[in-house]
């Protein structure tokens, strides 16, 4: 028998300048990681200025985890310290595993809109050295499952049958980008042992079926991560405007950690090893 998730915390988002001076939205991050795990942290991108973000994240490392960016709209370069260069484009995402540790920049280019998002997920302790990698998901690559107007892009995992994009060797994350016209009810069914949470883009809606959109206090207003109990269904209505939302839901590690920056591992021994690693150039393993 399904069960509801219901809403145990609302994040609200909060602007935030990061790199070397972008302006976004700090969603969730260092307090939230126990709440949220596996996932470390949630930045969104939404502005038509790129004075806002042209500046870009130049070279930094990371070390023990998976970073992946979506776009909706936009247009980023990136490069490593191991030769790689591309770019994310509209309705692209990049997988990144870090793994052992990378070098890495990331620099938005100047676009009509820069909607998105960066998502932090933790490896597990046994994986957090591997071999860093890259999962370049391209845009027609994302199934989109129409159902009655409601468009679900799955970038990764499994909905309804339909396997995403991209499939995490390390953490089985599912990831959709889900477009819900106005006024119309969407669910989801996974295993209730999975971390499940949603951030709104645009739009409001409610998440409980004995709650009405046209009360202004059921309601869950954009900008905002949305994380539920560990029941098995997901469900969301949308008020009078359209909703555009991404879910990500995974199974939680429950190890401990150390988070250090742009680095997180499991003690502050191996935290500690990275930095100094990083001081005498052993930091990147596989070059």
């Amino acid at each position: 028998m399904d069960t509801l998730r219901k809403v145990i915390k609302i994040t609200k988002g909060e602007p935030a300048v990061d790199g070397a001076g972008v302006k976004l939205v700090r969603v969730i991050g260092y307090s939230d990681a126990e709440d949220y795990d596996p996932f470390l942290m949630l930045d969104a991108f939404d502005s038509e200025n790129p004075k806002d973000y042209t500046k870009g994240f130049p070279w930094h490392p990371h070390r023990g985890i998976e970073t992946i960016t979506y776009l909706i709209h936009g247009d980023i370069e990136h490069g490593d310290s191991l030769g790689n260069r591309g770019s994310i484009l509209d309705g692209e995402a990049q997988w990144m595993t870090a793994g052992s540790g990378i070098i890495h920049q990331e620099m938005p280019k100047a676009s009509r809109y820069m909607l998105g998002a960066q998502l932090w997920l933790n490896l597990p302790a046994k994986d957090k050295m591997t071999e860093p990698s890259y999962g370049d998901i391209k845009y027609e690559n994302i199934p989109v499952i129409d159902e009655s107007g409601t468009k679900v892009h799955v970038i990764a995992g499994n909905y309804n049958g339909h396997k995403g994009a991209f499939e995490g060797k390390y953490i089985k994350a599912t990831y959709l980008d889900v477009e819900l016209p106005r006024n119309k009810e969407w669910h989801f069914i996974n295993d209730a042992e999975n971390t499940l949470f949603v951030y709104i883009f645009t739009g409001k809606a409610i998440f409980d079926p004995h709650k009405s959109v046209n009360n202004p206090e059921d309601l869950v207003d954009e900008k905002q991560a949305v994380l539920f109990s560990h029941d098995n269904k997901f469900w969301i209505k949308s008020a009078d405007k359209d909703v555009r939302f991404i879910l990500l839901s995974a199974k939680p590690l429950k190890e401990p950690m150390a988070w250090g920056g742009p680095i997180v591992m499991n003690t502050n021994k191996e935290l500690q090893l990275a930095f100094e690693e990083l001081d005498n150039d052993t930091f990147i393993k596989n070059q």
